[in-house]
């Protein structure tokens, strides 16, 4: 699964269930113009997960397609798919979900799909029910500590890991890396999070109970902007942010490949934003603009 060309960056993009929609659109589109592209890009996965999903974290899921629907999608493009199971408070009274079961069981018929995993026991039990599946291990976990970071790729259940945003620019360790341990590492591009939080894995945590279907405190965020939202302006000038020069001329040519798009709790325009910055050549992002829009299957606003 992770056989990869080399200086390729292989994005992983948020929606799988969420935003189904766009990407029956966009997708076609990918492929009948591919010169509207960077010829140095690919897509490597799309994630995420449907609504009422307990094994669900990080964002609550959506979309109204059929899982059915969905894999079949990915599966016409030979795209990978990954279920976000990256709830962190799960027990074992959880395992036994037949909504969650079933996914993974379909999702397994796949040829390359995974699961972005946060907790271990699940972890566990993945590993022994569906062993036709890979996992990444989830930025949900919050690894800010390089070392352990590094504990985390060094384990040999997890085909890609994603740091925590905050050590996206420690240029210097990232050289130290074996070829191997490059191979997995999954850098999160886009984070509008206050980059001095200190809350994030409260935040994540709020997200688990809401799936659970606990009835928990909402968490507030307390970043000096948290009322604006998410704003892709805000997210390009954070400290973390890894832009598209940064990839082309520092990132791959250091050996890392895979790149992870957030946005799974906003808008189909947005995520449109993203896939013309992060994807399209500027002479061709109106041609791609027109396309969306105009869809008359597809309503962005």
């Amino acid at each position: 699964m992770n056989s990869v060309k080399r200086d390729t960056a292989y994005y992983h993009l948020p929606g799988l269930f969420e935003f189904y929609e766009l990407y029956s659109v966009f997708l076609p589109l990918f492929r009948r113009h591919r010169e509207y592209f960077y010829e140095w890009c690919e897509i490597g996965s799309i994630y995420g997960a449907p609504a009422e999903c307990i094994w669900g974290g990080g964002r609550v899921g959506g979309g109204g397609r059929k899982p059915e629907e969905v894999l079949e999608l990915m599966e016409e493009y030979g795209i990978s798919a990954r279920l976000t199971f990256s709830n962190s408070l799960l027990g074992k009274e959880h395992l036994a979900d037949p909504r969650c079961n079933a996914l993974c069981a379909l999702f397994e018929t796949g040829k390359k799909n995974g699961v972005i995993v946060h907790s271990d026991l699940l972890l566990s039990y993945l590993t022994a029910n569906y062993p036709g599946l890979y996992f990444v291990s989830s930025t949900t976990k919050v690894l800010t500590d390089f070392r352990q970071f590094l504990d985390e790729v060094n384990r040999e259940e997890f085909l890609y890991v994603v740091p925590d945003f905050r050590l996206n620019k420690a240029l210097d360790k990232w050289r130290t890396l074996s070829e191997y341990q490059k191979e997995k590492v999954e850098f999160l591009c886009n984070e509008c999070c206050w980059f001095g939080c200190q809350d994030r894995k409260l935040c994540y945590e709020a997200v688990s109970r809401r799936n659970l279907g606990e009835n928990a405190w909402e968490h507030r965020c307390k970043a000096p902007d948290a009322k604006e939202g998410y704003r892709f302006s805000k997210a390009m000038a954070n400290p973390g942010f890894i832009c598209t020069k940064d990839i082309k001329e520092i990132y791959l040519p250091m050996g890392f490949s895979h790149f992870k798009i957030e946005g799974r709790g906003l808008g189909s325009a947005l995520i449109l934003e993203f896939l013309l910055y992060y994807m399209t050549k500027p002479e061709y992002q109106l041609h791609v603009r027109e396309s969306i829009y105009l869809d008359n299957m597809l309503d962005l606003f």
